[in-house]
């Protein structure tokens, strides 16, 4: 890789990196290329990106996003992206998957390092799309328990006439 492949990708992934709201930072050490390949199928799969840097480049492309207080050792495969769940839930996913060889280290929310519990705990979460479901489901519970004693109101009355 030369020096100009270099300083793009530091740009590319800086500009990346700003734009999104959660970077979590895996260790892979031990999985194959196919194991790989699923991580990243996922995590496209959930609108987030995952992607194996150099350390020396992933650093000062985070340092350009303004994230600087995370420490970069060993491999590290790098998942990134606007949903901040969805990206920890993408993470969380692939950690239970591939158990004995996917580790979760650390991350980001919204420019600033997080601990491990946190990243956790937001894999935990509903998603958005499941807080809208059950929110329909609240609004809709008066309006079908009316409709319910309606019906029972209705079938008292035919039985009585």
């Amino acid at each position: 890789m030369t020096r100009a492949d270099k300083e793009q990708l530091v740009a590319e992934l800086s500009e990346a990196f700003s734009a999104s709201n959660a970077v979590v930072v895996c260790d892979y050490k031990g999985m194959t290329c196919q194991e790989l390949e699923q991580v990243r199928n996922l995590a496209t799969q959930n609108d987030a990106h995952a992607k194996v840097v150099k350390n020396t480049l992933a650093t000062l492309a985070l340092k350009n996003a303004g994230i600087s207080d995370l420490e970069l050792k060993d491999t590290n495969l790098l998942v990134w992206g606007e949903d901040q769940i969805s990206t920890c839930k993408t993470a969380d996913k692939a950690a239970t998957e591939f158990k004995n060889h996917f580790v979760i280290k650390s991350g980001a929310l919204e420019g600033k390092a997080v601990e491990l519990d946190t990243i956790m705990a937001m894999a935990k979460l509903p998603s958005r799309d499941e807080l809208i479901g059950m929110l329909l489901n609240v609004w809709s519970a008066p309006v079908r328990n009316f409709t319910i004693g309606l019906d029972a109101l209705r079938q008292k009355k035919e039985e009585e006439a």
